[in-house]
């Protein structure tokens, strides 16, 4: 999985993006009725000072864009997590993070009891700084949970889950979000290869922004002006894909279901009849490719 060099996900540096994932989950919790993704360690984990920051005002960050974004981040989560739960009725008991950030279920692991193992991957100075977050917060590591620490400029995914006990001849599922617009397609294409050369039973759920010659005036416009300020900090958006090329590249590495989604699928799924406004745009799609 390579990256640019300008790119805050290559140089360690912990995440931005990281930082505001957490913060609009905590947000949802705050401010969103009826919750639709409800993560009690969202808020903890940002620590004491972030957390009183955002329980005192969390009106600071519900404008119309930070609105739209926290819907999008919301029903991604709320959707892999859905598969997840699937995958381990399937039988399937590892569950793969990457670019976990400061993600959460391995500390909130309802199938520990079933033996679902859960591997979270990540830069080795962004897994440090969760370290240091989750120490402070009092936050446990159960022993569910694996931290892969993986500088992918001198070890391969395959590489690192293998040394942390990953069993690549049994099935997995794969959560990826957040993760793929600031990686190359070559990149992204080498994970989802990966993840096609396990056993049948495998999957993975993954967002994409959509070709931006695809969207309307307006999502355009919003497409435009946040690539330019994530960019300003150091991770800028790389790739983005056609919805029907990208399913026929998947089916191309052996995936037998793809299931694509969009604001068409989610809003309906996930944000009908809400008093809020809470509605998810056109940028940004999911996918879940199963074998």
């Amino acid at each position: 999985m390579n990256t640019t060099s300008g790119n805050i996900i290559h140089t360690g540096t912990p995440s931005r993006s990281a930082l505001r994932v957490a913060t609009l989950r905590a947000v949802h919790r705050l401010l969103d009725e009826p919750v639709i993704f409800d993560d009690p360690i969202a808020l903890p984990i940002l620590g004491s000072e972030m957390s009183a920051t955002i329980s005192d005002d969390p009106f600071r960050f519900n404008d119309p864009m930070s609105r739209g974004l926290r819907a999008t981040l919301i029903a991604r989560s709320k959707f892999a997590e859905e598969e997840m739960h699937k995958a381990v009725q399937a039988g399937v008991r590892q569950y793969v993070v990457l670019g976990a950030g400061l993600d959460t279920f391995a500390f909130r692991n309802t199938h520990a009891d079933e033996g679902l193992h859960v591997y979270e991957v990540d830069h080795p100075s962004t897994q440090d700084w969760k370290k240091v977050l989750l120490h402070e917060a009092g936050i446990p590591v159960p022993k569910s949970m694996s931290f892969v620490a993986i500088d992918f400029e001198t070890k391969t995914l395959r590489e690192g889950l293998r040394e942390a006990g990953f069993q690549a001849d049994q099935p997995a599922y794969f959560s990826w979000l957040g993760v793929a617009v600031y990686l190359t397609q070559e990149a992204i294409f080498e994970t989802l290869r990966f993840v096609a050369s396990l056993p049948k039973g495998s999957a993975i759920t993954f967002d994409y922004s959509l070709d931006r010659a695809l969207l309307n005036p307006i999502e355009r416009a919003i497409s435009e002006y946040m690539g330019q300020l994530i960019a300003s900090q150091g991770e800028p958006w790389i790739s983005f894909f056609d919805p029907a090329s990208l399913k026929e590249e998947l089916g191309k590495m052996g995936y037998d279901s793809i299931e694509d989604l969009g604001p068409d699928e989610l809003n309906p799924r996930y944000f009908s009849r809400r008093k809020d406004g809470l509605r998810t745009g056109g940028g940004v799609r999911l996918m879940c490719a199963k074998k």
